[in-house]
């Protein structure tokens, strides 16, 4: 049996951070994930989403000794636009442009791809002697009692831990063990992921087109050999979406450039096209015994506002300040309380807001998609509320 501090289910990029600020905090640590990590963009598998770390976020990176990595990667985000083109034709017709030097001297945040983060976060992983990082190894079962958690896994070895936290996603195998039950919201939605490079300069601007659907999303990526690149989210009916994701690629290009407004020029592919299915779902509690739930094995919602991961990171932000403050009672009841106490409402609050502005999106109807554009021009029309609304957005 090997003891450690801690036991980490799960190494997407959440899982990966808890192990590399736990891990630079001092606590012992092992992360397990049934799937050796992609490291390439190339390669199959790897994950072509990207993911904007807002700046609350990156004071946690920092921490743990991942942002001066992570930094020379990414592309600032300085302008959040949102452009309403729910119009008989698809053109803008409402452009609203919420720039974060309103509100600070920084901006929003930084974007960087997803198998880029998997890459710089193991690599701190290897610095650091206190942390075992075990990829294609899976958690099988989970046993807790008042003083440890007891895992097994998959290559049949076991560990006993003060404290396990369940990074493993949406489906969790730490949650259901523990029986936490989940609240789940459908939308028959699926996101197309992937990435165009595109004739005009982004700007540091971060553009998200509504018309019907769901949001169409363009996030700056750094220059690649001297071109412009985004990543794109682009959120349809599920139909939809998997009709598009097989389209030849001249095909596909066509409809893309329609649907981006032909805001940044003419956008090409430049990866392979990613699908997922978009939900909302919320765990009825955050931790349970000896187990502390982050990431999407708490809280799942579409990818808007960028809020999944930057939501997962505060919930590792809370989780640690509760470990340093008392590492003697790392895991106990009383800790764990404390942890759900902290997070659980804050998250109820912010899914519930994403699944509204996410309702709004998918609108199709003329009518509701006039409504729905007068709502952005009244908003962007009120100073202080816009301004309120993106500090809120940045957890200030």
């Amino acid at each position: 049996m090997t003891q450690t501090d801690i036991f980490i289910s799960g190494g997407g990029v959440a899982g990966l951070c808890a192990a590399a600020a736990f891990g630079t905090a001092g606590f012992s640590v092992i992360c397990a994930d049934p799937a050796p990590p992609v490291t390439d963009r190339e390669a199959e598998g790897a994950d072509l989403r990207s993911t904007a770390f807002l700046q609350p976020s990156v004071a946690v990176l920092a921490a743990a000794g991942l942002w001066d990595r992570l930094a020379p990667h990414a592309a600032a985000l300085q302008v959040m636009r949102i452009i309403d083109a729910g119009g008989a034709e698809p053109t803008p017709r409402r452009i609203a442009d919420f720039d974060a030097a309103d509100v600070s001297d920084q901006p929003f945040g930084w974007n960087l791809p997803n198998w880029l983060l998997r890459r710089e976060m193991l690599a701190r992983l290897a610095d650091l002697p206190n942390v075992r990082f075990l990829p294609g190894v899976a958690t099988a079962r989970v046993l807790t009692r008042d003083a440890e958690a007891r895992i097994t896994l998959s290559d049949g070895s076991h560990i006993s831990a003060r404290l396990a936290i369940a990074a493993d996603g949406r489906a969790s195998l730490l949650r259901d063990a523990l029986g936490i039950g989940v609240t789940t919201l459908r939308y028959g939605q699926k996101a197309l992921a992937f990435t165009v490079s595109h004739a005009l300069p982004h700007g540091d601007v971060s553009t998200e087109i509504h018309r019907s659907g769901g949001p169409f999303t363009l996030v700056p990526l750094p220059d690649r050999d001297g071109q412009p690149h985004s990543a794109v989210v682009w959120m349809e009916t599920g139909p939809e979406a998997l009709r598009l994701a097989g389209l030849p690629v001249p095909e596909f290009e066509d409809t893309l450039n329609a649907r981006s407004c032909n805001v940044l020029g003419p956008l090409a592919l430049a990866s392979p096209r990613r699908v997922w299915p978009i939900i909302s779902q919320i765990a009825d509690r955050m931790a349970g015994q000896r187990v502390a739930l982050i990431a999407e094995a708490a809280h799942v919602m579409p990818p808007i506002g960028a809020q999944g991961l930057n939501m997962s990171l505060a919930d590792l932000a809370a989780l640690l300040a509760l470990a340093k403050a008392s590492p003697a009672t790392l895991g106990d009841a009383a800790m764990l309380d404390s942890y759900h106490r902290q997070r659980h409402a804050e998250v109820r609050t912010r899914v519930m807001g994403i699944d509204a502005l996410n309702r709004a999106a998918m609108l199709g109807a003329p009518a509701l998609r006039d409504l729905r554009g007068a709502g952005l021009g009244a908003l962007y029309a009120l100073t202080p509320l816009r301004k309120t609304l993106m500090r809120k957005g940045l957890n200030f």
